[in-house]
């Protein structure tokens, strides 16, 4: 299975946003892919003033544009995330489409980020997101993926989750501050993927983001780790695509050679 991992740099022009995305995607296509993955909010990164005012229903524009360029390429895509619209409220959705255009999955963010980082004002998701509900875990062609958003990779349960529900491959769209990024991306994503004997796979936004004097900043460094933690392949900074050949078979090898999850006990209350 190849995977590609299209890394942005999204503002907050989304029609700009797209015409990106969509030569990202093509460069996946032509490079072998069966599936590409797109960042967390790869069709608007801006001011969250406008979350309600852009964000759509599903199926709407944005979704319909991801199914007909998977479509057209013959690829799956995970649309990173985009602003759903439902039920009068505004969610952080990833979607996953098939070689057919189809929506198998549909996942909405259940953590959402709200922190003080030093140098630039606060970080409030929850000002104009809700938090989703529900686990999702969908099957595909190469096996069982779990779904996941960016602050997720931090709260292990829903991953071990995710693998009670059969996950081999665990998607991270993400949009991961230069601040925690630079010491925590790597090692979370591995960690999830040693826990749960999973691929990871985690495409990312990179660089400057929003008004210039707030010092907003993507980490990038998008990248896939094997079920026994090790990194296939790593996003330099910038944009652009990064392939990764992932051997489906080195899930069952690792879980039986290390079955962990087998061996897993919970205490009593």
């Amino acid at each position: 299975m190849r995977i590609a991992l299209c890394q942005m740099n999204a503002g907050a022009d989304p029609g700009e946003n797209q015409r990106a995305a969509g030569e990202l995607l093509a460069a996946a296509a032509g490079g072998g892919a069966d599936l590409a993955g797109l960042p967390e909010l790869f069709c608007y990164l801006g001011s969250s003033a406008r979350h309600r005012e852009l964000a759509e229903p599903v199926p709407g524009p944005t979704s319909e544009w991801l199914a007909e360029t998977a479509r057209a390429h013959r690829m799956w895509i995970l649309g990173g995330s985009v602003l759903e619209a439902a039920d009068g409220r505004v969610f952080n959705t990833s979607l996953l489409f098939d070689r057919d255009g189809i929506l198998v999955a549909r996942y909405r963010k259940l953590h959402l980020f709200d922190v003080d980082l030093p140098g630039q004002p606060p970080i409030r998701e929850s000002a104009t997101f809700s938090p989703g509900e529900e686990v999702v875990v969908a099957g595909t062609e190469f096996g069982r993926a779990g779904l996941s958003i960016c602050y997720d990779v931090r709260f292990p349960e829903l991953y071990r989750a995710l693998s009670a529900r059969g996950a081999d491959l665990l998607f991270v769209p993400a949009a991961f501050t230069l601040e925690t990024g630079r010491d925590h991306w790597e090692p979370l994503l591995r960690a999830r993927a040693i826990e749960n004997q999973a691929f990871v796979i985690a495409p990312a936004q990179w660089g400057p983001w929003g008004p210039p004097g707030e010092g907003r900043r993507c980490y990038g460094r998008s990248l896939v780790a094997d079920p026994w933690g090790t990194i296939l392949a790593q996003a330099p900074d910038g944009t652009g695509v990064t392939f990764a050949d992932l051997d489906l078979g080195a899930t069952a090898r690792v879980r039986e050679r290390l079955p962990a999850l087998r061996h897993r006990r919970l205490p009593s209350p």
